[in-house]
């Protein structure tokens, strides 16, 4: 007896090493009354060793990052965003990931005006250095107002269906640091200083305030406040709409505004065009100017001189120069509007300073003036480089709409082809090779304009390979998802190669065969793939099917568009020609997604046995299928099965030894063929 106790404990303690339902994150719920019927929601993350939570705020094409969701009420309002903690920073593939580790604090203030249950819930996902978890729903409940002090959150596992709006709003998240947007507003600051609607007036305005130069007390003071005029006309206008959407429904609709123009089609369209008509006018196709009366109006009230004529001085240069500053502060409002709320005030506060600078030191310092080149058609071809920059920059809108809604007119390869083009446009411009409408002539190439040549075609051909399948990092930020790329060279090498000495697989008749003799074409094959050319099966039941019609084991890769992890197992263990050959050739693959959010139809919804509710999504689905059939959470996960689904060895998770894959594989064949022969 004593030794059957031994060997069912063994039995146990074996089993749990190879399944296992992680929750490596603990959730506290409480709420704390601020005053003035104002509430703050806390959610408190525990997170286990070695395990870490990712933020609120990551690139689209890596983890899913955590987000928040709070059911409406009449009774409350959202105060702002949910607030964080600092993460760690880890860089990987090009991407900068923001994760916790021990602990996260995340806040949200609400505006009660009644006692109220906010409820929601959390949706998360956890990795460890080896393996990632699907994004996990947790449940939440606050009970607010009428003087209470705390109320701990229900935590329970799983799920409620995600909006078509809140799955887009997971998909874009803001991840510039505030210094990155400064830099980049005073950069376009600077470059309106170059077009010829303002250059030529920097003379022109310091002029008027050297009028009374015997007085320089005065004039400096005139030019100060010319400078914080163009300050406050260009950044007041846009503080002035932000508070007016607060005020006709707290910062909540503010917030939904601007998620609104980060993720929907129609926003991102929009600016799309914007850009492109900014940059045919650029192009000198047309000008954006004012109606001349708001000019020559505010130009008269600036002949009172004093600080009155002062400000409508710096109105007059906001107006006058607007045909070429419009589609400068345009394009940087539109940039600003796909982050933070705060941004687009902060974006013109910084683009407005850059902007005034120069006139009001050369109102201080007048001899430097003489040190200023003289206008000429050199303005106008940087005019013409801003064109050709904002073409560039537009569609990284349309790309955007084009990601979310999986249209598919934007991939990697036709941005790709876009961008080159554009920039080897530029490049022959600066090389006097193209003239626009109001060009001068170039009857020789300056030292100025071969160095900038130079730096562009050195940029155009940096993005060459990347037609090919290169990553391109320095660029991950602005191109489509990689797996977006329809050709990639490194695969067609891999496809037609031979796996091993005196063998060639025939990409063509392999693919033929494949989906012959019963099997059917694979189902969602339009949007999901898998790696290194390989054909297989994204769906459980089609791919048990094949298998059995071709009398191969089925090879199931449970996996995540967002699990690292898996992108690394692939990249390092997969790729091996052993693993690769054995893969293509021995089994059936199939790969299914715990974390899509394709929605499946009614006849596919499945009921389940582990929580009891009705999954209808790919994710939903087949997270809950690992879950029930193997007891385990974690991805990557793979499983070996035969014919009727049983495991013919023990599963596999994350590990890099690729000899020990390869083993794993080949004792999974002799385990089919031993099977096989009982």
């Amino acid at each position: 007896m004593k030794k059957l106790s031994v060997l069912l404990l063994t039995i146990v303690l074996h089993a749990s090493l190879f399944a296992q339902v992680f929750e490596p994150v603990k959730w506290n719920f409480e709420v704390q009354d601020l005053g003035d019927g104002i509430y703050e929601l806390q959610m408190k993350a525990s997170i286990e060793d070695h395990w870490h939570l990712y933020s609120q705020h990551l690139e689209a094409g890596g983890p899913a990052p955590t987000y928040f969701h709070f059911e409406p009420h009449d009774a409350y309002t959202l105060v702002g965003k949910v607030t964080e903690g600092e993460p760690s920073l880890e860089e990987y593939e090009g991407m900068l990931l923001k994760y916790f580790d021990t602990e996260a604090l995340f806040t949200q203030k609400v505006r009660v005006t009644a006692p109220v249950s906010v409820e929601g819930y959390v949706e998360f996902m956890a990795c460890d250095d080896g393996q990632c978890l699907p994004p996990t729903e947790v449940d939440f409940q606050f009970a607010v107002g009428a003087g209470s002090l705390s109320a701990p959150g229900a935590v329970e596992k799983e799920e409620a269906s995600l909006s078509a709006e809140e799955e887009d709003s997971s998909d874009v998240s803001g991840t510039r640091s505030l210094w990155k947007i400064i830099l980049e507003a005073i950069a376009w600051g600077f470059a309106a200083l170059l077009t010829p609607c303002v250059f030529p007036m920097i003379p022109m305005t310091i002029s008027f305030f050297m009028k009374g130069g015997e007085n320089k007390i005065k004039s400096r003071l005139n030019a100060s406040t010319f400078g914080v005029s163009i300050i406050l006309l260009y950044t007041l206008p846009i503080a002035v709409i932000i508070l007016i959407t607060y005020l006709l429904g707290g910062d909540s609709v503010t917030a939904d505004i601007f998620n609104w123009l980060a993720t929907h089609w129609i926003p991102n369209i929009l600016f799309f065009l914007i850009f492109m008509i900014f940059a045919a006018s650029f192009f000198g196709a047309f000008e954006i100017t004012l109606p001349s009366w708001m000019v020559n109006k505010s130009d008269a009230k600036a002949d009172r001189g004093g600080i009155v004529g002062a400000f409508f001085m710096a109105l007059t240069l906001v107006l006058v120069s607007f045909s070429c500053t419009g589609p400068i502060v345009g394009s940087v409002i539109v940039k600003s509007a796909q982050g933070e709320i705060w941004e687009p005030i902060v974006t013109m506060l910084a683009f407005s300073a850059a902007f005034a600078l120069p006139f009001t030191l050369f109102a201080f310092f007048p001899s430097w003036l003489n040190n200023l080149p003289k206008s000429g058609g050199w303005l106008n071809s940087v005019k013409v480089v801003l064109g050709f920059i904002e073409v560039a920059l537009g569609f990284k809108f349309l790309s955007v709409a084009d990601q979310v809604y999986h249209w598919g007119l934007l991939d990697r390869e036709i941005y790709l082809a876009i961008w080159i083009v554009t920039f080897s446009l530029l490049g022959f411009y600066l090389l006097g090779k193209l003239k626009f409408k109001h060009d001068s002539d170039v009857p020789f190439v300056s030292t100025g304009r071969l160095a900038l040549s130079i730096l562009v075609f050195s940029f155009v051909v940096y993005m060459i390979p990347g037609m090919f399948g290169a990553p391109l990092k320095g660029l991950s930020g602005y191109m489509p998802p990689l797996s977006t790329h329809d050709f990639n060279l490194r695969d067609v090498v891999r496809q037609e190669v031979k796996l091993t000495a005196g063998t060639m697989v025939d990409r063509s008749r392999a693919m033929e065969d494949s989906y012959s003799d019963g099997c059917e074409s694979p189902k969602y094959r339009d949007f999901l793939h898998l790696p290194h050319g390989l054909e297989g099966y994204f769906d459980y039941a089609q791919g048990l099917a094949c298998a059995k019609a071709q009398n191969k084991p089925v090879f199931i890769d449970f996996t995540g568009h967002g699990c690292v992890n898996c992108r690394e197992m692939e990249a390092s263990v997969w790729s091996d020609p052993r693993v690769l050959k054995l893969l293509r050739e021995e089994f059936v693959v199939t790969a299914l997604y715990v974390d899509d959010k394709t929605k499946l139809s009614k006849d596919e919804w499945v009921t389940s046995s582990y929580d009891g509710k009705v999954k209808k999504t790919i994710g939903k689905k087949y997270a809950d299928f690992q879950i029930s059939r193997f007891n385990t959470n974690a991805q990557p996960y793979y499983c070996l099965l035969d014919h009727e689904g049983e495991l013919l060895l023990d599963p596999r998770a994350y590990d890099l030894d690729v000899d020990g894959f390869y083993e794993f594989l080949k004792a999974g064949i002799a385990a089919f063929k031993k099977r096989q022969e009982e």
